[in-house]
């Protein structure tokens, strides 16, 4: 499968997990020197390969028709300083809903240490601008995710899948915490315990064989 074509796959998942609402969110693919981006204005649903520009890692416009999204700026800044090839943006309404009320989004379950741990929120900037761009690198260092205040929330990974499935990772999260806060004060996991966690992966149990 093409870039482009990975770019409507996932876009298409996208809408259908009702992570993105009309035309927002973008979706971002790399390899080498080039990104495959979602265009600008577009539903994600309704992309077709040839709609989804390529640009280089310095921003210019190496092919298509379409402008990329006004967020590219963010995504080429993310591939400069992390080992993201794939980046994924999007509005989805928990998400969201931490990222107006809150400065990070504490460990209410240990599946956040795939993330990174604890997830923070990059200071509010208007979208599409270098000073947004600088908040979401800051707030992802050392993380595969982080939410951007009044706004959504970022994913990388090695691959678009990756980057996906850590962005339902982090909207399920968000809503555990959400709802949590439904029924009383959520229990947050201590150093401690994501150490144990840590540790247990690292050295699982050995099962005796008959």
């Amino acid at each position: 499968m093409s870039l482009r074509e990975q770019l409507c796959e996932y876009g298409r998942r996208a809408v259908e997990l009702g992570l993105v609402i009309g035309t927002s969110g973008n979706l971002s693919v790399r390899q080498g020197d080039l990104v495959a981006v979602t265009p600008s204005g577009a539903a994600l649903d309704r992309l077709t390969p040839e709609m989804c520009p390529i640009v280089d890692v310095e921003g210019y416009l190496v092919e298509g028709e379409l402008q990329p999204s006004s967020e590219t700026p963010m995504h080429l800044a993310v591939y400069e300083t992390t080992d993201a090839q794939a980046i994924v943006h999007t509005h989805s309404v928990f998400g969201t809903v931490v990222a107006t009320t809150m400065t990070e989004l504490p460990p209410v379950h240990y599946n956040a240490l795939l993330l990174g741990g604890v997830i923070k929120v990059a200071a509010y900037a208007t979208y599409g601008t270098p000073e947004l761009a600088a908040n979401v690198r800051a707030a992802l260092e050392g993380k595969r995710a982080a939410l951007m205040a009044n706004h959504g929330g970022v994913t990388i990974g090695a691959t678009l899948e990756q980057a996906f499935e850590s962005t339902r990772l982090l909207e399920w999260l968000c809503e555990v915490y959400v709802r949590g806060l439904g029924v009383g004060k959520p229990t947050i996991l201590t150093e401690e315990q994501l150490a144990a966690v840590v540790e247990r992966a690292l050295n699982p149990p050995e099962f005796p064989r008959r």
